[in-house]
């Protein structure tokens, strides 16, 4: 995979629980263009690669902007940065990838908690840009938590931007977004935020009429994975390219045991979220447990396989490795 070397080149408080990182390039050269929705991998100086949504102008190439939110469940990412990353502090990054992408619509509800604030502030940002009708809605516990608020606040031609604070008597649960109530023809909802958080508003905006099919969604944070199953059975994986395989047994997962025995697999958030892991299944049926893939992708009839969370129902897989 193709990587840049870059720089830390500004750092700054958001609200009570996260940092700003303004990334430059070491070379001075601009940096890869990308749109609103994507991402990037950072590798960190303790050596964890973990990914983060872009956000800010998507016309921007002379940096990248990313939102770090410390994570009471860290495994070491979000801590590293919002404790330990310093100025002037090389970093390694993958070029922006997009799996969560605008599309076209007449009017796009734009609605985040916590540092899912982060894609869609630059999706805000583009849909100015290109005289889309909007509106972002941020929720937070309290108004002191509220990151990128200048940004958020800002006058906008084509749309607006609202905190929305749960002591404030404005959370998900007891006040939604005017704009949720009476969805148009051709309007798109997004959403970004911890799993539960989205799965409420997915159901109340289904419950609103919006199809199912105009609500997109990315998790900042996995779904609770479930407990480990009599059904977690060993299984046997298989590599297309050299025909070699391998048990995988109930307690490790399928990135693990090839990791084991000298397979390069290209890990990122390990927990289903990023799809930097998903690789094609060629036989046997995937136990999707990834949330980044949709239920019309998890049963399409080519597959792709999370190999970091994911599991095999047949007694054995073959993967396009």
């Amino acid at each position: 995979m193709s990587t840049i070397t870059v720089v830390v080149d500004g750092l700054s408080r958001q609200g009570r629980h996260a940092v700003a990182l303004s990334l430059v390039r070491e070379d001075g050269d601009p940096l890869p263009r990308w749109e609103a929705g994507a991402h990037i991998d950072v590798q960190l100086g303790n050596g964890l690669t973990r990914q983060y949504s872009l956000t800010g102008s998507p016309a921007r190439q002379d940096r990248y902007l990313i939102g770090v939110g410390l994570a009471a469940e860290s495994r070491g990412g979000s801590r590293y940065i919002n404790q330990q990353l310093r100025l002037g502090q090389r970093l390694t990054i993958s070029h922006p990838r997009n799996l969560f992408p605008l599309v076209a619509a007449s009017r796009v509800v734009l609605i985040a908690a916590g540092i899912g604030l982060t894609p869609l502030l630059a999706m805000a940002q583009q849909l100015e840009k290109d005289g889309v009708a909007f509106s972002l809605h941020y929720y937070v516990k309290q108004r002191q938590d509220a990151a990128f608020a200048r940004h958020l606040l800002q006058p906008f031609r084509h749309g607006y931007g609202e905190i929305l604070c749960s002591d404030e008597g404005h959370s998900p649960r007891h006040a939604l977004p005017e704009a949720l109530h009476a969805p148009e023809p051709d309007a798109r909802l997004y959403l970004c935020g911890p799993h539960g958080f989205m799965t409420h508003l997915q159901q109340q905006a289904q419950t609103l009429g919006w199809p199912a099919d105009r609500i997109h969604t990315e998790a900042f944070a996995a779904a609770t994975p479930p407990p480990a199953q009599s059904s977690d059975e060993s299984f046997i994986v298989t590599l297309a390219s050299s025909g070699a395989s391998w048990p995988v047994p109930a307690d490790k997962t399928i990135a693990r045991v090839l990791l084991d025995n000298g397979v390069d697999v290209p890990l990122s958030c390990e927990m289903g979220l990023c799809g930097a892991c998903l690789t094609p299944v060629l036989s046997g049926e995937a136990d999707h447990r990834d949330t980044v893939q949709s239920e019309a992708e998890k049963s399409a009839s080519h597959q792709q396989i999370a190999l970091c969370c994911s599991r095999s129902r047949s007694k054995a897989l073959v993967i396009d490795l």
